[in-house]
């Protein structure tokens, strides 16, 4: 796991309890808020697996190179 699908997680998270924190204090700015963080996350969350991808696909041609 490398460190945007980290990030990407965690402002998931803090999106998710900032709607459910918007909700019950029946607070529109904080839901809006929770739902932009979870969006960012979801995009830095995909940006990393998209790396993570990448990294071993270059790492499988390094192998097949080397015999």
């Amino acid at each position: 796991m490398n460190r945007d699908q980290i990030e990407g997680k965690a402002k998931e998270l803090k999106g998710r309890i900032k709607q459910g924190a918007g909700d019950v204090l029946d607070d529109e700015k904080l839901q809006d808020e929770g739902v932009a963080d979870e969006a960012e996350g979801e995009v830095q969350k995909g940006f990393g697996n998209v790396r993570h991808k990448v990294g071993k696909a270059i790492e499988e041609v390094g192998e097949k190179i080397k015999r």
